[in-house]
């Protein structure tokens, strides 16, 4: 059985335990991307990739109309997908995400450009390129990689459409406001975003993460062994949005049937928090400026 499937039957606290140990070996995060370990997404699986654009594209009613677009993927994750498809679509797309976790080999990205060809679009040829940068100068895309500072570089009002799925609840708190503002800054005055938002604890799709402290879920042993999450909820996240200059329109709300956790198991901060507010697991919002 593969690590990843083993992963899915081993309890949370298992997991932090694990996670913790395992995020400071010396080993590449090639290595552990290759074993199902600490993966950012399944951008690197053609299929998916090319579900989660398209599934963004229709929600913000442009699946027709990219030809000439900007289109900006926050937390791309494992792959350069989105520029490869945004080409095919005649768009140019810029990627920003903390760290580089794309993968490098062209060889990566050959499934999905054979299905956007069986899709009757005209795929980009990355048959001689070497590397990925050769990729991102094929589809005239940029990979940007150190998050704020990189969104700050980028012109204002020159992105068409921002994206992400299941990236903003792994926005460090003290940066969510910021990376907001920036996104508000860089799209144009008819430019919209849409969001995927993951609310659970992505240990074992409940909410163990509110168990913990603030102080000690915020501290850099914890955010830096692999499974952090803002904890920031649905009113919270969306009253930060309006606080940076969007207007929010929820498309989506997905909520558990029973809480996950009982109220004693929380940690103090989150005891007052309404099961209404808690029982929120996820939603996607669609933002354009003011």
């Amino acid at each position: 059985m593969e690590v990843s499937s083993i992963n899915r039957f081993l309890p949370w606290w298992s997991k932090i335990a694990g996670k913790m140990i395992l995020n400071r070996l010396p080993v590449s995060y090639s290595v552990w991307q290759r074993l199902g370990l600490f993966r950012h997404g399944a951008m690197d699986q053609a299929a998916y990739a090319l579900g989660v654009f398209d599934l963004h594209m229709a929600r913000t009613g442009l699946q027709d109309a990219l030809a000439g677009k900007t289109i900006l993927e926050l937390g791309p994750g494992d792959s350069v997908a989105c520029a490869i498809i945004a080409s095919a679509h005649g768009a140019r797309a810029t990627l920003v995400d903390v760290g580089h976790f794309a993968a490098n080999a062209p060889s990566t990205y050959l499934p999905l450009i054979s299905l956007l060809k069986a899709k009757g679009l005209n795929a980009p040829d990355i048959s001689h390129c070497e590397t990925m940068d050769d990729v991102l100068a094929v589809c005239g895309a940029e990979y940007l990689t150190h998050g704020l500072n990189s969104l700050a570089t980028i012109k204002s009002e020159s992105i068409d459409l921002i994206y992400s799925q299941a990236v903003l609840e792994h926005v460090r708190c003290h940066e969510f406001l910021a990376i907001q503002r920036e996104c508000a800054r860089v799209l144009t005055l008819e430019g919209v975003c849409s969001h995927q938002v993951d609310l659970r604890d992505h240990l074992g799709g409940g909410l163990n993460n509110l168990r913990f402290s603030r102080r000690l879920w915020e501290s850099k042993f914890f955010v830096q062994s692999g499974f952090y999450t803002n904890r920031i909820h649905f009113q919270d996240m969306a009253s930060l949005f309006n606080q940076a200059g969007f207007a929010v329109d929820v498309i989506e709300m997905r909520s558990w049937n029973v809480l996950p956790i009982r109220g004693r198991q929380l940690a103090p901060e989150f005891r007052d928090k309404s099961e209404k507010v808690l029982n929120v697991s996820g939603f996607h919002v669609l933002l354009k400026r003011r």
